[in-house]
């Protein structure tokens, strides 16, 4: 029998399923809606805890300038790109091809110099991709075949002192009624069948998962969506959806 590992981010069935409804991406009226209404807020809080990490000035053009930025499953690019214009060099991966041609000819669209690449962390490892000052990890593990692997493979892609922001959903009664049965099947908000409440992660996952490795991390902070204001904000309650912050020694 073989002892190698199959790549831990690539669970087959969920990138098929993105795939096939890749060319919605920027649609913010389709079936990612949900996703650009909460992409305010965590642009928001990647952009104050960077700025905080490499004591950048908050009110430079381009603050980010000289650091490089890795979103794996990048998806569409709905972060990469605003990332792009504070000054990352940005480099967007993503399992599924037809997700990154969306991603590129947008990118493309609006004159952004973004490199995507259809490829997995592993992949950019065993290539030896020179490491990242940010990683954004975002509502991406959830959805991998092995998440333990593919979090210690993204610490492994940062520099020293380098930030990686993790933001998934907790495994919790509360995240299966509302981010479960609620958003799939009552409210219609994500397609049926995107998540596995199985596969969902609780805060003591993640320091599990990265027991050993050479890093600090803090205390999850609380995404919630408000519905009298339609808007998602921070908070302390961390039972559906929560942001995990990752720093390397």
């Amino acid at each position: 029998m073989s002892n190698l590992r199959s790549p831990s981010s690539i669970d087959t069935a969920d990138v098929a399923r993105f795939s096939a409804i890749a060319a919605e991406w920027w649609d913010a009226r389709g079936r990612f809606a949900p996703l650009h209404k909460l992409n305010p807020t965590r642009l928001a809080y990647i952009r104050e805890r960077a700025l905080e990490r490499f004591g950048r000035d908050p009110a430079a053009r381009s603050p980010f300038a000289g650091l490089r930025l890795l979103d794996i499953g990048c998806g569409g690019g709905l972060l990469a790109e605003p990332m792009t214009r504070l000054g990352f060099a940005v480099t967007g991966v993503d399992a599924s091809e037809r997700n990154v041609q969306v991603a590129a000819a947008h990118a493309a669209e609006g004159g952004l110099a973004i490199d995507y690449r259809a490829t997995t962390a592993e992949d950019l490892l065993a290539a030896g991709e020179a490491p990242f000052d940010v990683v954004l990890n975002m509502e991406v593990i959830e959805h991998v075949a092995d998440p333990g692997a593919f979090l210690r493979d993204t610490v492994r892609l940062l520099a020293p002192g380098g930030l990686m922001i993790v933001a998934t959903l907790n495994r919790t009664l509360a995240a299966l009624a509302l981010a479960k049965v609620g958003a799939e099947y009552i409210l219609g908000w994500v397609p049926a069948g995107t998540h596995d409440w199985n596969k969902f992660l609780t805060p003591e996952d993640i320091r599990g998962f990265l027991k050993g490795e050479a890093v600090t991390i803090e205390e999850p902070v609380g995404v919630s969506f408000k519905p009298l204001g339609g808007r998602w904000s921070l908070g302390t309650d961390a039972r559906v959806n929560y942001m995990m912050v990752v720093t390397k020694a």
